[in-house]
This record gives structure tokens, sequence and C-alpha cells, in this order.
């Protein structure tokens, strides 16, 4: 290959004399391109730094079987089990232990079962037998921006266990009120990650863990709850399991076809519109190209649409699908950039929501839209002072190619609202490392064109324990801070700004479908809730299905 022909394979055919790059430098991409054999030219597997990967690398390992129940299994009782028993202060104190655990607990016994009770903190843990049986409790009362379930203390308590030596079953047993179900279920499913890689006997490993869940107020849950709760669990698991996965693992496409397979087990008919490549900006995704162009894999956009019997009614999930951002040419910095691989935690959890409720019965249109790409540096990178042209036909001048994610959203948001003609647009992402200081580590924040929605939205985070808070919505105060004198706006904000920095990020997003009071948009920023201590929370599940539940056969969902 001519080092000329090699330049324009890699560039594009718009390669100027004062474009062109210096001869040492294309000898060496040449001979790093040709050794990689095979390879294809539409994804241009290059792998300058990592190794091929393997069949062997995207088998991710499955750590523990996790089974959802409603009442107790006294099959899976101590010393088989590990028990944990799991609930607000007032419920455990009036447990039974000969209507509850006489065989589960049957060699610890009533005396010292009923002695652990009286000693039961107000939240917190207590082991009463060895580290085979253990109380969590967790406060009465709650404040009224944090959820009733306290599912982050049950998280928390869970995590700091130690698994019993030579035991692989733990039980857990969660008494919760009828309306806190969903977040305590979710909470112990956050607790059991599924992804790794480590190595020999570093850590106790689990073969199955039971949730076996009591209602306390005596509503029984249906069969219909009991399977949404088993989706649930293993859609936050498998969302969380996406986001820990590493990019030389879980790249762009890798992401799309594991996306793609997902929604071929739902056993429902599924419309798949999957777009790579060269062929978005052939169709005009200007956002999504543009900020994939540079990796080694192609940006991917993947539309996934259920389109049952008798709906009324159109509602798309936008997710933000950045495999890794490393920032761009304005790139990230040594501890910056560390853990980047989970900018796609919001395409991860739009995915998991889209499946669980599809598998609950969803009676309304549902499109699931991901928006896949890498932000990396190569020459043909986004440079800042480029202007691209958007799906929707608006040009953006990039002051900052660090702020990448809004301009995937914004191909796909104008793509769910004048293609897939969406009445209710909703989209989620990492989106600003300023969420955490307008809202919290633990709240998402929430933007929206609805007071409707943004109440629904605060409710449905405290009964998932997917919290959210607002952000101001006015784009008539703050959409000023986006305008570029050279193109229909910029994609961020370098100076002073009239509003929050994590609003003006959503408003960019809005821009693209006009801020249009025709669709009712949602905005959530989770670029702190999508992760606590090192690891994925699969943040976003139990929030949408609380959401848009009312939609479902399932009561839990019915009920807010």
């Amino acid at each position: 290959m001519q080092k000329r022909d090699f330049q324009k394979r890699m560039m594009g055919d718009l390669v100027t004399k004062e474009d062109a790059l210096p001869e040492e430098a294309i000898v060496d991409w040449m001979r790093m391109y040709e050794e990689q054999e095979p390879h294809s030219e539409e994804i241009r597997q290059i792998h300058r730094f990592n190794r091929n990967v393997t069949k062997e690398d995207t088998e991710l390992l499955e750590m523990s079987t996790l089974l959802v129940r409603a009442g107790i299994n006294a099959a899976s009782s101590v010393p088989l089990a590990q028990v944990i028993i799991v609930g607000r202060c007032k419920h455990l104190k009036k447990i039974s232990f000969e209507n509850s655990f006489a065989e589960k607990l049957k060699v610890v016994g009533k005396d010292l079962f009923e002695k652990a009770q009286e000693a039961l903190p107000s939240c917190g843990s207590l082991p009463f037998y060895l580290n085979l049986a253990k109380f969590i409790t967790v406060p009465d009362k709650t404040s009224r921006g944090n959820t009733p379930s306290h599912c982050h203390s049950i998280t928390r308590e869970l995590r700091s266990t130690q698994v019993a030596s030579g035991v692989k079953n733990l039980s857990v047993v969660v008494y919760s009120d009828y309306a806190n179900v969903v977040a305590s279920v979710a909470a112990v499913a956050r607790a059991f990650p599924i992804y790794s890689r480590k190595t020999g006997n570093c850590a106790a490993k689990l073969d199955n863990i039971d949730i076996e869940v009591i209602v306390a107020d005596d509503k029984p849950l249906e069969n219909a709850d009991v399977k949404f709760l088993q989706s649930l669990c293993d859609s936050i698991r498998e969302c969380g399991r996406q986001i820990d996965a590493p990019c030389n693992e879980f790249n762009s496409e890798v992401f799309a076809d594991k996306a793609s397979k997902m929604v071929d087990q739902l056993g429902v008919p599924i419309e798949k519109t999957i777009i790579k490549g060269e062929e978005l900006r052939e169709k005009g995704f200007g956002g999504i190209y543009h900020v994939g162009k540079a990796a080694l894999f192609p940006p991917v956009f993947a539309c996934f649409s259920y389109k049952p019997a008798g709906s009324t009614h159109t509602y798309a999930l936008v997710g933000k699908g950045i495999v890794y951002d490393t920032g761009g040419m304005q790139i990230k910095g040594k501890t910056t950039m560390p853990n980047m691989k989970r900018d796609m935690g919001g395409a991860a959890g739009v995915l998991a929501a889209f499946c669980t409720l599809v598998q609950s019965g969803f009676k309304e249109n549902l499109h699931c839209l991901l928006c896949i790409a890498e932000n990396n540096i190569s020459p043909v990178a986004n440079k800042p002072d480029d202007i691209i042209t958007m799906l929707s036909g608006k040009t953006v001048e990039i002051n900052n190619t660090d702020a990448e994610g809004r301009l995937v959203l914004a191909d796909g948001v104008y793509y769910a609202k004048n293609v897939l003609n969406a009445q209710t647009i909703i989209d989620m992402a990492t989106l600003t490392g300023a969420q955490s200081y307008a809202t919290g580590k633990l709240h998402g924040a929430i933007l929206t064109n609805s007071d409707e929605w943004e109440q629904k939205a605060v409710v449905a985070g405290r009964a998932s324990g997917d919290l959210v808070h607002p952000l101001p919505y006015a784009p008539d105060l703050h959409g000023g801070d986006l305008k570029s004198p050279v193109a229909d706006m910029r994609n961020s904000n370098l100076g002073k700004m009239e509003g929050p920095p994590s609003a003006v990020a959503g408003l960019f997003i809005s821009a693209h479908i006009d801020h249009s009071s025709e669709v009712d948009w949602l905005h959530f920023d989770i670029a702190s809730p999508a992760e606590s201590a090192d690891r994925g929370t699969g943040y976003g599940p139990a929030l949408l299905s609380k959401l848009l539940g009312s939609h479902t056969e399932v009561p839990l969902l019915k009920s807010m």
C-alpha cells in the first residue's frame, strides 16, 4: 500500500498537502496496520496498544446465580447456607421465631434469636451465630429527600458482609413494607456484582443467592410481582456488569452485539435498526459519527422497537453509550481518565430497563436507542473549533471535545422525535461531573420540560431507590450559554454561565428537538449514582420500571 493511499484510508479523501502526516508517522501506522491480519476495512481493527480481543475476553465471568422468591425457603438453612435478615428495626423486632425461622435457623435456636432481636441496632449489622446468621437493620424514619427503603444502607451492609468459610449459598430474607419492596430487593441485587477477572482463591465465591421477600404489611406478592423482581435483579446485575467491563473487552461493536442478543432473548417481536461507521456519516448522524470516528472500532447507533397490539402512546429511551472517554483532543488527566469505561452507564441503564419493561408486559410502544461510540484521539479526531452538522441539521461549534455525550444524545433524541414520532422521550447519561455538585453522589439529576413528569420522576426515584432531584429547566434564561458566533450553537460553555452546568448540558440536547412542547422530554444525568465503591451500581432499570410501570400488569409497579 502506498503512503498516500494509506493516509486517505485512515483520514478520508480530503487530504491536502498541508494535512499530510510526517512520513515517519505514516510508515509506523502502515506497519502496525498491516501486522493485524485478518483486518476489516469497515471497523479498522488496528490494535496498536491492546492485544486482539479473543472469544475468552468477551465471555465475562458469572459469579453467582440470584433467585427471587416470595416467602421463606426453609431448605436454605444454617449451616448449609449463610442467612442474613434485612429490614426496618420495627419489623425485625416483631418476627416470630416459631412462625418464621424454626426450621431455617434450627441450629441457632429460639433463645439466641430472641436475644439478638433485643439487641438490634437502629441501623447497622448484628451477627448472632458466628458469621452464619446476621441481622441488617435500616432506620424506621426517613427524611423527605431519601428513599423510605434506606436501600443504600442495605447495599452497603451487604457488601461489607464476609462470606462464611466453606459456604456456597446465601439466603437474604427481606422484610419490607409493600411500597418499599422494589427498592429493597434492588438493593440486594446491587450488592452482588457479577463481573470479575480475579483468578485463584483471592475471594470466597457464592454459587447461589436466594432473596426471600416477606411483605410486612401482609399484602401478598403475586406471581407477576415475583417475575418482575427476578427480571429487575437480572437487569441490574447485567447493567452493572456492562459498566464494569473494560473497553478492551467491551468496545462499541461488542456492546451493540450484546444489546442485540439481549433483545433477541425477550421472546417477542423486536424491530432492529443498526447503523455504524461511515453509514452514520452518510445518513447524517453527525454527533455520533464525529465523536466516534477516531476510535479503532466504529461508532454505532442501535434502535430496538417494541410495538404491542393496541398501543396508544410511544415512549423512547435514549442512552449515552460512550464505551471509553479519553476526553478527546482536550484529553483528561491521569487521575480523571481512569474509570471512564463507565461512561456508557446511561445506555446500559436504558437497555436493561427496556428488557425488564418488555418482559413485564409493557402495553405501549417502547423504543430503546443506544448512541454508542468511543471518544478517542487520532489524526481524524474532533478538534476544538471544528464545526459539525447534527442529525437535526443544526451546526455545532466544538469548543470542548470532552463534552461529547451531549453530541451523541442530540442525534438520538432527534431520531426519537422525528423518525419514531415518540411522544415521551427519556434520555439517560453519565453526562457531567458537575452533576455531583448539583444533586450529590446518590441522587441523579432530572431536567424536564414537564412539571408532571418531574414530580413522577422524583416519586419513582424514592420508590425504586434510584433517587433523583430536579434541575431548573429554563431554556429562555440559560440557552444563551451555548451561543456561538460562527455556528448555530456551541457544545459547551467554558466561561461564565447563567445556568447550572448540568442543566446547560441538558439544554444542549433539548435544543435539537427545539425545546419542543409537543413532546414530554426527560433527561437524567446519572454521572455519580451510576458508580459506587469502584463498581457499577446498575442505576436506571428500577427507576424507569417504576416511572413507566403503570403500563404493565405488575401490581408492584402500579402502586406509587
